[in-house]
């Protein structure tokens, strides 16, 4: 009788208690994940839906290089002082990461037309979902890709600034190619090293999981929009 009661020997209360540490961090990062993302969602909407917040956004052109260098500043931010941050000052720089973020997302609205940006959403949720399945069930060390993709994310950077002043029709749809890449790689990536976080105790474990909440943010957001400017540079708005 006992023979049936025990426990498979491939399986021991510590794997197990591991893996349920795991499945509630990974669930408690997409909760702030998906709160960011309605959060950007709710700020755009609010900028369309009021011409003095246009007015206000659009209307000075310093307003968005200061949204720009003040969504950076708390990026950085909180990924260097993470280990003094309080729980609640991590999780207030995302929050007010994702409402600024939101409000220069509107532009896009103004850009593209609906049909364009729904199709790049519905698209990079498809990708970014995948991947992340992928991160967080593989066995495979993808520790290589992170290192491969960040320098792919540089490239894509230095070759943005350098189109600033270039206008290259060309050079804009290969940055979109590559960042589609970069950033599916980047999603299993980040999906993986959630797994790590999650062996993390105490305090730092809450801040761990703003930082893995924003780094996946930043993934789907980047994703869309590489694949917004794919599918929507012939159906702009005139």
């Amino acid at each position: 009788m006992d023979q049936f009661q025990q426990q498979p020997a491939w399986i021991s209360s510590s794997t197990v208690e591991t893996d349920l540490r795991v499945r509630t961090f990974v669930r408690t990062v997409y909760a702030w994940m998906f709160g960011g993302l309605l959060l950007t969602a709710f700020a755009s909407m609010w900028v369309i839906s009021s011409r003095a917040m246009q007015q206000m956004i659009f209307g000075n052109r310093i307003v968005p290089f200061v949204l720009f260098g003040a969504e950076l500043l708390l990026v950085f931010g909180l990924s260097a002082a993470l280990q003094r941050l309080s729980s609640a000052a991590a999780a207030s720089m995302f929050l007010i990461f994702s409402l600024l973020n939101g409000l220069s997302l509107s532009a896009i609205f103004f850009v593209y037309t609906q049909a364009s940006i729904v199709q790049a959403f519905v698209t990079a949720a498809g990708m970014f979902g995948a991947m992340a399945v992928f991160g967080l069930v593989t066995k495979k060390d993808l520790t290589s890709w992170g290192s491969f993709f960040f320098m792919g994310l540089i490239g894509i950077v230095i070759c943005s600034v350098v189109n600033i002043f270039l206008h290259s029709g060309g050079l804009s749809f290969v940055i979109s190619v590559v960042g589609v890449f970069v950033f599916v790689g980047l999603t299993a990536y980040d999906n993986q090293k959630l797994k790590r976080y999650a062996t993390v105790t105490g305090d730092m474990q809450q801040n761990l999981a703003i930082v893995g909440a924003l780094a996946l943010y930043l993934d789907f957001i980047n994703l869309f929009i590489m694949l917004l400017r794919l599918f929507g540079g012939g159906n702009r708005r005139n």
